[in-house]
């Protein structure tokens, strides 16, 4: 489905964007994973490898533009093109508001929110003569919001304005923007929660069962693919009618 693209999926060393990387080398595209730091690169290339999928890896600073600018430089001098931009990379909280300090506040927006915006950001000069797909993780609290833990949820509501809005402002390169909103995942993020906050969760979800990683990257690899070619602007549910 996407053999021929070039697709740079960042937070893709572990869970979903692991597995996002290997749902789009299954898929014949040429992946390069961005992760926060060397070893953790190193590792999710080594697993890879091991599984006989080829990747790329490299571990900018997401928050500093000109090292994004300069990583993205080095990868299209390499590839000639660079055509999907999965911006996945994020971190989750639970804390009540009275035990979150500002700094905390900050670093999550700092990689859920201005994170996406030095991406796409940089990214749009790669894209604009021949089109191109921006996808970005959002999250079923960026819709309904949660009990706990508001920085999470604000950052992905700002993820979804973010979506909407670039659908608009770059559909005239064709460079598709849509989200994908996962539900409750198997991933490590969701195992370091408390029980007393997912056992209540589950119980809600009409499908009864948490979601799998695959679940959420076959998402992202339809929304890549020229299957959704007439989509954008879309912040697409994966959470089994889960509605909170």
């Amino acid at each position: 489905m996407l053999e021929g693209k070039v697709a740079i999926i960042t937070g893709g060393t572990r869970g979903i964007g692991l597995e996002t990387v290997r749902t789009f080398i299954e898929n014949k595209a040429k992946v390069i994973l961005f992760g926060s730091k060397k070893d953790t690169v190193d590792k999710a290339i080594e697993t890879l490898k091991n599984e006989g999928l080829e990747v790329d890896g490299y571990y900018p600073n997401l928050n500093n533009f000109s090292e994004i600018e300069k990583t993205l430089e080095e990868i299209n001098n390499k590839y000639k093109h660079i055509d999907i931009l999965v911006n996945n990379a994020g971190i989750s909280a639970n804390k009540k508001i009275e035990d979150t300090t500002s700094e905390e506040f900050e670093k999550i927006i700092d990689l859920n929110v201005n994170a996406i915006f030095n991406m796409s950001k940089a990214i749009v000069p790669y894209m604009k003569e021949k089109g191109g797909v921006i996808l970005n993780t959002s999250s079923m609290v960026g819709i309904y919001g949660q009990a706990s833990g508001v920085g999470y949820p604000a950052s992905k509501f700002a993820v979804n304005g973010l979506t909407k809005s670039l659908s608009r402002e770059l559909a005239h390169y064709n460079i598709r923007v849509n989200a994908v909103a996962p539900g409750i995942t198997n991933t490590d993020m969701v195992a370091s929660l408390p029980k007393e906050m997912i056992e209540p969760l589950i119980k809600t979800i009409p499908l009864g069962r948490i979601g799998e990683p695959r679940d959420i990257a076959n998402a992202f690899l339809f929304l890549a693919s020229p299957l959704a070619s007439y989509i954008t602007g879309v912040i697409l549910s994966v959470d089994g009618a889960a509605r909170n």
